[in-house]
């Protein structure tokens, strides 16, 4: 599985990709668990707190594109070092905020573009022009894993850290951890070793034209938004919904850390099946599981195992959706713009995590519960499965051959 990637000069690219997406992915992931010492702290009402963090899911995205761009057109390095220290900024001014506008500032814009400025679309961009064909979808997997791993070690330490230092340490600890991360850009942004791009590659703007005229890149977001909206939901106001059941904030904190585990090794294994399967029915599979798990919660009590249980589940799908997404992008447009339109595909997931996010805190404030947001995530999430099938990908296995046009097409692949 990971004889692709064990050149040293391969292996070095795909973990300091890695590394910088469990500190930016590690530290988005745990906003959830300062929802509630912040609304105790502070008394700005969830709602409103939901509201900051919703307006943060979507900057996450709309992020991502322009910093692709950036990133295509002048480089990684810089893009990546901003990031980090962005997010380091928006990190630092929370705990001196005292009201929903200064948080939405803080956390809603500097902290959220500083993690999507920092995310997958430049890292898997970035990894994928100094990586051989072959590597590629085993990098992504080990990339992605390293995100899911940040869950992992960030959502149990954090707990610890706003139980014993209080939020506000716990805050500024995330600093520390982020400017920590500056070192591992510039293993990443070295030579690329990529083979070179076709001469007559198009000019960014006619790549991103051609690309929203193609029905399999529609399709294609279409299924990442509900993906958006899943993960944004959860993330947000699952310590609320344990909380609900009168268990202790411990088991939101753990369930965080199983979900990031559990997708370490869904990434792994995502990664592994974009090079075997086509990617479509990779995807299709995640998503109609997840609305099986939803389905099964439910059902099930609502006990500290209960929990555990559903969050492996759906932590082998968390993010393992990204390598098989990121791939039908790279097989319908290549390499070269895979920054900005990979971004593109995360903007539209983070649309969706704006109304996860959102929609979760208004739905507590009026019902008392997120009994609807369940049902509407398990809708979405089945409608999801069947978008994906129709996507038009290339043969497994198949390199990005430019052809007269500078983009791919769908002509003879199904």
């Amino acid at each position: 599985m990971f004889n692709s990637i064990r050149r040293p000069d391969v292996l070095s690219v795909t973990l300091a990709a890695a590394g910088i997406l469990m500190v930016t992915m590690g530290t988005r992931q745990s906003f959830g668990l300062f929802v509630s010492p912040i609304n105790t702290s502070t008394g700005m009402g969830i709602a409103t707190i939901s509201l900051a963090l919703a307006i943060g899911q979507f900057t996450w995205g709309a992020i991502q594109p322009i910093a692709g761009a950036v990133a295509d057109r002048y480089g990684p390095r810089l893009v990546l070092q901003a990031a980090l220290v962005t997010l380091a900024i928006g990190c630092a001014l929370t705990p001196f905020i005292e009201n929903g506008f200064g948080l939405a500032i803080a956390l809603g814009i500097l902290a959220s573009m500083g993690s999507g400025a920092g995310s997958f679309s430049v890292l898997i961009g970035a990894a994928a022009q100094r990586l051989p064909f072959e590597s590629r979808g085993t990098a992504s997997g080990v990339i992605n894993a390293g995100g899911s791993f940040g869950q992992f070690i960030f959502a149990p330490l954090l707990q610890k850290l706003i139980q014993s230092m209080g939020w506000m340490g716990a805050m500024w600890a995330m600093v520390v951890a982020t400017l920590a991360a500056l070192p591992l850009v510039g293993k990443l942004t070295g030579p690329t070793t990529a083979a070179p791009q076709h001469a007559n590659d198009s000019k960014l703007g006619r790549a991103i034209l051609a690309a929203l005229k193609n029905p399999s890149y529609g399709l294609l977001h279409a299924g990442f938004f509900t993906c958006g909206f899943h993960i944004a939901f959860l993330v947000t106001h699952l310590p609320g919904e344990v909380n609900l059941c009168g268990l202790p904030p411990s088991v939101a904190s753990w369930s965080l850390a199983i979900i990031g585990l559990a997708n370490v090794f869904g990434s792994l294994y995502a990664g592994s099946c974009v090079a075997r399967y086509r990617s479509k029915y990779v995807l299709a599979a995640m998503y109609a599981s997840r609305a099986l798990l939803i389905a099964l919660y439910l059902w099930m009590p609502r006990t500290e195992w209960t929990y555990y249980l559903f969050a492996a589940g759906l932590g082998f799908t968390w993010l393992a959706t990204v390598p098989p997404t990121a791939a039908i992008v790279g097989k319908l447009f290549g390499t070269r713009y895979l920054a900005t339109l990979f971004g593109l595909t995360l903007l539209s997931h983070q649309i969706g995590g704006f109304l996860g996010a959102w929609l979760g805190g208004l739905t507590i404030s009026r019902f008392g519960d997120f009994s609807w947001m369940w049902y509407a995530d398990m809708v979405l999430a089945m409608l999801a499965a069947l978008v994906n099938l129709p996507i038009k990908e290339a043969p497994i296995g198949k390199p990005f051959i430019p052809p007269q046009s500078p983009l791919a097409t769908d002509k003879g692949t199904s």
